[in-house]
């Protein structure tokens, strides 16, 4: 089956891009670029090769608001014209929003645009599905663009205070649930419009003070937080990944030395986890894999170390060098193929913390070269 993710870069797009990739090989994605929308044959082009058209390209924000309404349709507009001229006959999903049914010019477009493709669908006989999304957060979303959550961590981690005006309930799922839901869809027959059923219903300040408990407990003293549900899981592996953006890692451990030897406390967690530890020879590598969920830390205690990331969909390699001369550690973020290699003398010994036990049926453990 193939896919066209309109908006694949941005936050919703890039994951499911990623998910569609990485963790479902039996699908194909087709490269969409925002130029396409400049290009009548360029778009037809790609909807004529595709089964599975996801739209999620648009803006948020703008500082004329008039332009959200205006720019936003004119991509439906866009869509809808490429569709008739191909013949489409695949399935169409767009992610709509609860705003809606509020009056303001991104609730508008999104009503507006839901009905446009509703009606292209009846006129020209393909499928199309509404997702009707709560607000939506996760890692690599914009601060200060998609999600209050994004916003907070980012304040919190950057030492500026978070300015909360009044405290309201919001509805908030999770981007990798979200995704795995629209994956789900693809597969089914699709009805006009879907309402997405939220992770959770809870106050901002009750968000605010468990990214407030992530940061004193994780960022200020170097432990990992009690996680009491998925919910905690998803917003903890949300905040940490704002550390990656600057120079927090690696943090190095307290060593007390006296006659007997040295002695470092590793891993002080306030959740439950699994420990081992590895020797890798000289010049060799061990790794080259990525998590969605876990959590894990390296902390070299005898050898030289070199760590390195990659953000899964893109090109860029964080390099971090570790000595066990002077220990110290660092934490891999989710969705970041990662590797540990030898590049000292003398074998390497690495202690691994990882916050759940290995299950074979859910390993969460997906190969690719850093």
């Amino acid at each position: 089956m193939k896919f066209t993710i309109t908006g694949q870069n941005g936050f919703i797009g890039s994951h499911l891009k990623n998910s569609l990739v990485f963790l479902h090989e039996s699908f194909h994605v087709i490269d969409f670029d925002r130029s396409f929308f400049h290009d009548p044959s360029k778009i037809d082009s790609v909807f004529s090769e595709t089964d599975v058209i996801i739209h999620t390209a648009g803006i948020n924000r703008s500082k004329n608001e008039n332009d959200i309404f205006e720019k936003n349709i004119s991509l439906t507009k866009k869509i809808i014209e490429s569709l008739t001229r191909v013949n489409f006959k695949g399935k169409l999903i767009f992610t709509s929003s609860t705003q809606e049914s509020l009056n303001n010019n991104y609730g508008k477009v999104k009503k507006e645009s839901s009905k446009l493709f509703f009606q292209a669908s009846k006129k020209n006989g393909f499928s199309f599905m509404s997702l009707i999304i709560p607000n939506v957060f996760g890692p690599f979303c914009k601060p200060n663009y998609n999600s209050f959550i994004s916003t907070f961590s980012y304040n919190l981690i950057n030492n500026y205070k978070n300015n909360i005006q009044s405290n309201s309930e919001v509805s908030l799922i999770y981007i990798d649930n979200l995704i795995n839901l629209i994956i789900k869809k693809s597969q089914l027959k699709l009805s006009n419009k879907f309402t997405v059923v939220p992770d959770k219903i809870i106050d901002i300040v009750s968000v605010n003070n468990i990214l407030k408990k992530f940061h004193n407990t994780y960022v200020k003293n170097g432990a990992v937080p009690e996680i009491k549900s998925d919910f905690e899981l998803n917003l903890f592996n949300t905040f940490r990944s704002f550390l990656y953006d600057s120079n927090f890692f690696p943090k190095k451990y307290l060593k007390y030395t006296d006659e007997r030897g040295d002695f470092t406390e590793l891993v002080r967690a306030n959740t439950n986890g699994q420990f081992s530890y590895s020797s890798t020879n000289k010049g060799h590598v061990r790794g080259n894999h990525f998590h969605t969920k876990k959590i894990e830390r390296f902390s070299v205690i005898y050898g030289k170390a070199l760590v390195e990331l990659r953000r899964v969909g893109t090109k860029e390699i964080l390099n971090f060098k570790l000595d066990g001369e002077n220990p110290s550690y660092i934490d891999i973020p989710i969705w970041y193929t990662h590797n540990i290699k030898n590049i000292g003398e003398d074998i390497l010994y690495t202690n691994f913390w990882i916050s759940e036990s290995y299950d074979p049926e859910d390993a969460d453990t997906f190969f690719e070269e850093v």
